[in-house]
């Protein structure tokens, strides 16, 4: 197996690696697809295009609530479950990044222990690198990579909640709030954006001692969807009780998101959604494209601190100086052109 410079394979070992089953190639892959080396970017597009004929097979679940809410707890329960049914399934987790190394920092195998621990579970903590919806840039591709390796679902593990949750919405098929038992004033704390954009929403840690709190927060929680007109299409809207601690609950979430995906599937809206999402991708890959081509060229570096000066000493407006600097940019990527 010849290894380059970069400590790399060609694309056609990373291929049949992860088309093999192989989970040490298929980590491997996922590094190369998250590297920011335009070496490496060019050897896992070659990856990616290569495996695309193996991908779209699996379920896709998003995950989401706020730091404190027990997602990796939850998921872990949720995991078991889904290897009961004798599913494959693989956990891209994003964690919060370290400033100076950008590497993770929570270590997920540590906290889904027993998860980690069966040879039909994949679990892959990345880091989110400051990347807006809590999910890293190219989770969408480590995604793809795991279908290949023929993982049936994909669950997708994000850091919070956020407006730019959407993104999260742009790469899954099902996408499940989990929040925990509370009531009134508290639950103002779940964005109505949030609620309309999820398909189902868990009330974690309705253990016994919590019980009788976690069913008001559940009707709380319907009676708000009903208000924001979110009716029961493909499954949508549906409010359910979970207990980590007590292993509560998941036989009947498994069973709705189980439901969701034959529904969608009968309907057709299952390949359209997914056609709509790799359109949003395109575009989102085209912007970060253009933003690396920007801030790595060497006049735009140059004139950059010169730019945040101006800005900060309040001499020219903020928009006028970043429009000037990008007429610049593409007047001199022009003109090498020609």
């Amino acid at each position: 197996m010849p290894e380059n410079k970069q400590n790399r394979w060609n694309a056609a070992t990373y291929v049949d690696g992860v088309l093999s089953g192989d989970r040490a190639m298929l980590s491997r892959a996922i590094t190369l697809v998250e590297s920011r080396l335009e070496a490496d970017r060019a050897v896992a597009d070659q990856v990616i295009n290569l495996l695309l004929p193996h991908t779209g097979n699996a379920k896709r679940i998003g995950i989401t609530g706020a730091p404190g809410v027990g997602k990796s707890t939850f998921i872990e329960q949720l995991g078991q479950k889904i290897i009961k049914m004798d599913h494959r399934l693989a956990v891209l987790s994003v964690d919060p990044s370290s400033a100076k190394s950008g590497g993770s920092i929570l270590g997920d195998k540590t906290r889904m222990e027993q998860l980690s621990k069966t040879e039909k579970a994949f679990i892959r903590p990345s880091p989110g690198s400051g990347h807006q919806g809590g999910v890293s840039a190219f989770t969408r591709e480590a995604m793809l990579l795991c279908e290949a390796a023929g993982y049936e679902v994909v669950i997708v593990e994000t850091i919070g909640v956020g407006q730019s949750e959407v993104q999260v919405k742009e790469m899954v098929d099902f996408f499940m709030l989990l929040v925990q038992p509370e009531s009134g004033d508290e639950l103002q704390g779940v964005k109505r954006g949030m609620m309309e954009m999820v398909d189902a929403i868990v009330v974690n840690k309705a253990d016994r001692s919590n019980l009788e709190k976690a069913k008001q927060t559940q009707k709380e929680l319907e009676s708000a969807l009903h208000l924001l007109h979110q009716e029961a299409i493909h499954g949508q809207g549906k409010v359910m009780l979970a207990s980590s601690l007590e292993g509560s609950g998941f036989g009947e979430i498994w069973k709705a998101t189980d439901d969701y995906f034959a529904l969608i599937q009968q309907s057709g809206f299952l390949e359209q959604n997914r056609s709509n999402q790799r359109a949003y991708w395109f575009y989102a890959h085209v912007q970060q494209a253009l933003e690396r081509q920007f801030y790595q060229n060497p006049t735009v570096k140059e004139k950059m601190v010169k730019s945040l000066d101006e800005v900060r000493q309040a001499e020219t407006s903020p928009a006028a100086v970043a429009r000037g600097l990008v007429e610049e940019f593409f007047k001199k990527l022009s003109s090498k052109n020609r």
